[in-house]
């Protein structure tokens, strides 16, 4: 979508209201609380964007005036309309259907060896900063290190206002140019991962899961998770639909409880599925556009490099900065605005 639908939003907001009122919505507490969760952000969204409906028509009544002794308090208005109306160009642009979904980032080591398994640990390093400074819940699901160092893949679970509406920008294959630290000739090495994006959905009519296809298995959890993780089979291993072109792999390791693995491996699953629908739907009105580009894992989005220059760019939006380390600190913001604001009428 590539406005802000007030209808749309209040329609939302009237289902949300009806689902609270149901007293057995609580015999789900994790969906209830979910359900209030969303409730609230669009209340608070929708009351922000009437109080500036009010300012602004009573900024008009008293320029239409014409009193030169209002002239400079209708100016210092209209000039902080003007702002809020800019702090507010964000949620403008999150208006897709499932953005102001909790989200789950993957990260995923590619081409590159020991490089990119380390290039996906600074990535990792880079999205938990990024969450921390927008004050979001940022939790590790899954995590698997690399033989020599770095990881081969890790999952978050970034929890906050939009946070799957925002994190969506950063899906796609990043690319790393640096000399190695990883070889004796410090020769310079081109590393990439593969960022994976989901919405957090337990209501998704698109999202059909049918027990008999799905095989849960349980192993002894590896690696970083506090004591006595190693000493139960606490970790969960779900297969979608084994053995199928359509089989889904899905872990999580991280709670020291195997209920609490497999009931975020199963929100992880969902979020896959639902993203595997959008992604078709988003391919088919491509092709009736004319506009389809398959993506495949060399084609990346960003790019950082630390030599022979420094610079990160953004190859969707052209978006770049020279602060390479500002931006492997968390400082994804501008780029995240910037894929929003191209993004615009693509979805």
């Amino acid at each position: 979508m590539g406005g802000f639908d007030l209808a749309h939003k209040q329609t939302l907001l009237d289902g949300l209201e009806h689902q609270a009122a149901d007293p057995d919505i609580w015999n789900n507490p994790t969906n209830a609380q979910q359900v209030m969760q969303r409730m609230t952000r669009i209340k608070a969204e929708l009351n922000r964007w009437a109080a500036v409906d009010v300012r602004l028509t009573t900024t008009a009544e008293f320029a239409e005036l014409g009193d030169d002794s209002l002239a400079d308090d209708v100016a210092r208005e209209y000039a902080a309309l003007l702002a809020e109306i800019d702090a507010l160009e964000i949620e403008v642009l999150l208006s897709g259907p499932y953005d102001d979904r909790d989200a789950f980032l993957s990260i995923k080591a590619g081409m590159g060896g020991t490089d990119a398994a380390d290039w996906a640990e600074m990535l990792l390093r880079t999205y938990t900063r990024w969450a921390e400074k927008k004050n979001f819940t940022c939790h590790l699901v899954d995590q698997t290190m690399g033989e020599e160092a770095g990881i081969k893949s890790a999952t978050l679970e970034i929890r906050g206002d939009y946070a799957y509406g925002l994190c969506k920008a950063e899906a796609g294959v990043h690319r790393l140019i640096r000399l190695s630290p990883f070889n004796s000739a410090n020769t310079r090495q081109t590393s990439f991962a593969l960022i994976e994006v989901l919405p957090e959905v337990d209501d998704a009519p698109e999202v059909s899961l049918r027990p008999e296809d799905i095989r849960v298995d349980v192993y002894r959890a590896g690696g970083h998770g506090g004591q006595g993780v190693n000493t139960t089979d606490s970790a969960v291993r779900l297969t979608y639909k084994p053995g199928t072109p359509e089989q889904i792999v899905v872990t999580c390791q991280n709670e020291r409880s195997q209920i609490q693995n497999k009931e975020t491996a199963m929100k992880v699953l969902r979020g896959r599925l639902l993203e595997r629908e959008l992604v078709r739907q988003r391919e088919e009105r491509d092709r009736l556009k004319g506009a389809f580009q398959k993506a495949d894992f060399g084609s990346q989005m960003r790019s950082f490099y630390l030599h022979p220059y420094t610079l990160v760019k953004d190859h969707r939006t052209d978006h770049e900065t020279s602060n390479v380390q500002g931006v492997l600190d968390g400082d994804l913001d501008p780029f995240i605005d910037a894929y929003l604001r191209w993004n615009v009428g693509r979805e």
